[in-house]
């Protein structure tokens, strides 16, 4: 089974129009991305996009153009919260998927700012030229992808940029504090350019919609294209994207592990415990023989489970065994589809587990406990059993 895979390299950083320019130069219909900001009801403004180059490199540029802009705005009028920005996606003739996909961006950069400036997430204004931009840029970058619909979202590491950056505020350091916020546990790196690479858009736009941060591109490229920036520098100032496709690997829940060391319980109490843990919900458990401080043998207990079941296993741990405390972390498990199904044998029915990859059997297994049942029943040595039974399944 195959997944569709849009990959962002951001050798160069990225930002809101560099997206829009991208996403068009790979294939997204100019006019149905007009069509739908349309339905937002907003006024003044135009986009354009036009073919342009940087280093040799060409791609599609769009310009967010705004039709009239005030010299000196109003005290009231120079900025939109993001309060009214929200009431404005919400009421729009948007579908629900793109309006709760551009709401999620909105609101990411919103709390990046708040935390930047000390405000409410719900005072966070944003400047009325850029305002538009943003709101052309995001709402723009959600109908993309609802039009490309991609099983995955992949991004490179993020290039930052270095130097300062004019704002309202003054003078600012690059990356500026927003992006920093946005991108916090994704991999960066900087000073590629003195200049700013990234925005608080176009890091708010990764910040949501990525599901998988890496350089490695071991995918199918069905196609490439570039979103070429406004700018000029030493770097080219680009924004590639992939379209591709690659072999889906199932990816289950994220999962719990549960783990102590024990040195002083006697072995004996190992197979209750096992029992106890399986029955209240542990996925696996297992002991790994290690040698602790001052050379005492001990054993590692690890317990996996489902988020669900964490506590309750945490306090069976620590009234079924001689420990003191215990670790958790977070872990993600990667798991092959699975079919059990009954197969007929020579020795009777028996429960076959089969392993898929990328919708192909790799392997098959019977269950154990079905072949100790008919070794049982018949009085045949379990190892004659899993001879025959795995001679017939092939």
């Amino acid at each position: 089974m195959k997944e569709i895979i849009l990959y962002y390299d951001c050798f160069a950083g990225i930002c809101g129009d560099m997206n829009l320019a991208a996403m068009v130069d790979l294939g997204v219909p100019a006019e149905t991305l007009r069509s739908e900001l349309s339905k937002l009801g907003l006024d003044g403004w135009t986009l354009r996009f036009t073919p342009d180059a940087k280093k040799g490199i060409h791609g599609t540029r769009a310009d967010v153009d705004l039709l009239f802009v005030p010299a000196r705005p109003a005290a009231d009028h120079a900025h939109r919260s993001y309060k009214d920005i929200r009431a404005l996606i919400e009421g729009s003739a948007l579908s629900e998927p793109i309006k709760q996909k551009a709401l999620a961006v909105f609101a990411k950069l919103a709390e990046a700012e708040a935390k930047v400036h000390a405000e409410r997430v719900e005072d966070v204004l944003f400047h009325e030229v850029g305002a538009v931009d943003s709101i052309v840029d995001i709402v723009g970058a959600a109908i993309c992808l609802d039009y490309l619909k991609p099983d995955k979202v992949l991004a490179s590491r993020v290039e930052l940029g270095g130097g300062f950056v004019q704002c309202r505020h003054g003078l600012i350091p690059v990356p500026a504090p927003a992006v920093v916020e946005l991108l916090r546990g994704a991999p960066v790196r900087s000073g590629a350019v003195e200049a700013e690479t990234t925005t608080p858009t176009g890091a708010a736009i990764l910040a949501v919609f990525v599901d998988e941060w890496t350089d490695d591109k071991r995918f199918t490229i069905s196609k490439t294209a570039y979103g070429v920036g406004h700018r000029d520098s030493d770097i080219p100032n680009l924004l590639r994207v992939f379209l591709g496709e690659r072999e889906k690997v199932e990816r289950g829940t994220s999962a719990v592990l549960l783990e102590c060391n024990i040195d002083d319980m006697s072995p004996e109490i190992h197979g209750h415990l096992f029992d106890r843990l399986l029955g209240a919900g542990a996925a696996d458990v297992w002991l790994t023989p290690i040698v602790m401080k001052k050379s005492r043998s001990a054993v590692l207990l690890s317990v996996l489970c489902g988020e669900e079941a964490e506590d309750a296993l945490a306090e069976l741990i620590l009234r079924e065994t001689t420990t003191l405390g215990l670790r958790r972390s977070r872990v993600e498990k990667t798991a092959l589809e699975r079919e059990t199904r009954l197969v007929p044998t020579s020795l009777g029915e028996i429960s076959v587990k089969t392993a898929f990859l990328g919708g192909k059997a790799i392997r098959a297994k019977p269950e154990y406990e079905d072949l100790r049942r008919i070794a049982s029943e018949r009085g045949i040595p379990l190892i004659e059993v899993f001879s025959t039974v795995a001679r017939e399944i092939g």
